[in-house]
């Protein structure tokens, strides 16, 4: 779990700072942070069950935003034959963008499930 909260905590971060030119930063930065030093914490032997909780309600919210919303997720899916995602973003794109930031966000609820149900084992066998 040390390699896997390091390898996150350093993704997260790195993630953060790609933020900084993103449109709505005010939003990524802290979500990715917020991935980041839970991940970090754990590296060092700390585990937040209820923080991770509370981002994974937090991140899930979101992510049933961004795939129910206009140009979401789901309007990539359905009406632009699930286009490559890794092409450069153009504001005639907009669902790109909202699919990107989706899978983020899903990306880190994973990561928090995992720490969680790690920390949970590791209270019950002490």
């Amino acid at each position: 779990m040390k390699i896997f909260n390091l390898l996150f905590s350093l993704l997260f971060t790195v993630s953060a700072v790609l933020q900084y030119n993103d449109p709505d930063p005010y939003i990524w930065i802290p979500v990715y942070l917020y991935g980041a030093v839970l991940c970090w914490l754990a590296f060092r032997d700390k585990y937040f069950p209820e923080a991770y909780v509370a981002g994974i309600i937090v991140y899930l919210g979101y992510a049933v935003y961004l795939f129910f919303t206009k140009d979401g997720v789901l309007d990539w899916y359905r009406d632009h034959d699930s286009e490559n995602l890794v092409q450069s973003m153009k504001a005639t794109k907009p669902w790109i963008e909202a699919t990107r930031e989706f899978l983020g966000l899903l990306i880190l609820m994973i990561v928090l499930l995992v720490n969680s149900v790690y920390a949970k084992r590791k209270n019950r066998t002490g």
